[in-house]
């Protein structure tokens, strides 16, 4: 069988053992009417890893983001939001057909908003613009290259918007709290609404959690019915949940020095596209070149499995079935590499 690194996304992990054992054990209840324990304990754990009254259980990280979105902002407000934030180029659209909500995009080429920005929208609405309903920021910084906020710069926004609502796509939160030894609480602290992601580098098979004011989680329940996410005997999913909660968080590090070796392999295959290694803090390695779709094919072809986030942008991801053997292969099918010239 020819050798194969599937680096195109840390959502490939597989349950761990004692996951599959959690799940088999798994108290369960019908959590639509609250009533699996497992369900109860996951989303407690949860909202007290990120300093919230209340979390809530769903079944995707895009369906946690939406619910937000639905309790946060009404039709024909406007979403301030980074240009390429998940939120806003990877959910297909599914603010304007789920939430009816317009965005108003703003720079987010370094992984953050400049304040500057955000509040120039803001202010247009004294000039017969429309109103703005939340502001969105991704910790972390997927299409960016996996970059952490500092959480200063968290607070800082949160100070300058006023009332308005903060919602915090933290699909990779965790990755954020590793990196930069700031807790779950203190980046979810400014944020009205803030998700994670159970299934990406923690290795739940299913799940992401969002958690708020338990007031607004009444209302995401609401919304959640609406999408179609109520489950029912769940607790045999959030079982793995409160493994990789418990067990998964500090080997995240792992996933981030792989990434920063191949980062710097990249950068040196690739000078042209002007990469630079250490802006690689967690466990994604993306990066611009005009022949990005070819690299990914033509490394693919030697067995390193990498994936584009737009037409010249190519992005490889680490996570916990890539070893140290994994990062030498990728090592070897660099060497020497050029593309193809068609």
């Amino acid at each position: 069988m020819t050798r194969r690194v599937d680096l195109r996304s840390d959502t490939l992990t597989q349950p761990t053992a004692a996951m599959r054992e959690a799940m088999a054990a798994a108290p369960v209840g019908d959590d639509g009417y609250g009533e699996d324990p497992t369900v109860n304990a996951l989303e407690a754990r949860f909202a007290q890893f990120v300093g919230k009254d209340a979390a809530m259980f769903v079944p995707s990280g895009v369906m946690a983001n939406q619910i937000a979105l639905r309790i946060l902002a009404a039709p024909g407000d406007l979403l301030v939001a980074g240009r390429t934030q998940h939120l806003v180029g990877f959910e297909m659209g599914a603010a304007a057909r789920n939430a009816g909500v317009q965005f108003a995009t703003v720079d987010d080429r370094r992984g953050t908003l400049t304040l500057s920005d955000v509040l120039e929208v803001i202010d247009a609405e004294d000039d017969h613009q429309p109103h703005v309903g939340a502001v969105a920021v991704e910790n972390t910084h997927m299409f960016a290259g996996g970059v952490p906020w500092d959480v200063e710069d968290l607070r800082r926004l949160r100070a300058a918007i006023g009332e308005r609502p903060l919602h915090l796509d933290g699909a990779r939160l965790f990755n954020a709290v590793v990196a930069t030894g700031t807790s779950a609480s203190d980046f979810a602290e400014p944020a009205t609404t803030v998700m994670a992601c159970l299934s990406k580098g923690l290795c739940a098979p299913v799940g992401s959690l969002l958690a708020a004011s338990a007031p607004l989680i009444d209302r995401a329940r609401i919304e959640r019915k609406r999408l179609g996410g109520t489950m029912r005997q769940a607790g045999i999913l959030a079982a793995a949940g409160l493994v990789a909660l418990d067990t998964m968080v500090d080997r995240l590090q792992e996933d981030h020095d792989h990434a920063q070796q191949l980062a710097e392999m990249f950068a040196a295959a690739f000078p042209e596209s002007g990469y630079d290694p250490d802006s690689c803090r967690t466990n994604i390695v993306a990066f611009n070149h005009p022949q990005a779709r070819q690299i990914v094919e033509e490394l693919a072809n030697r067995g390193v499995e990498g994936s584009t986030v737009a037409p010249t942008r190519a992005r490889f991801v680490t996570h916990v079935g890539v070893s140290d053997d994994d990062v030498d292969f990728v090592a070897g099918a660099l060497s020497h590499f050029v593309p193809v010239t068609h």
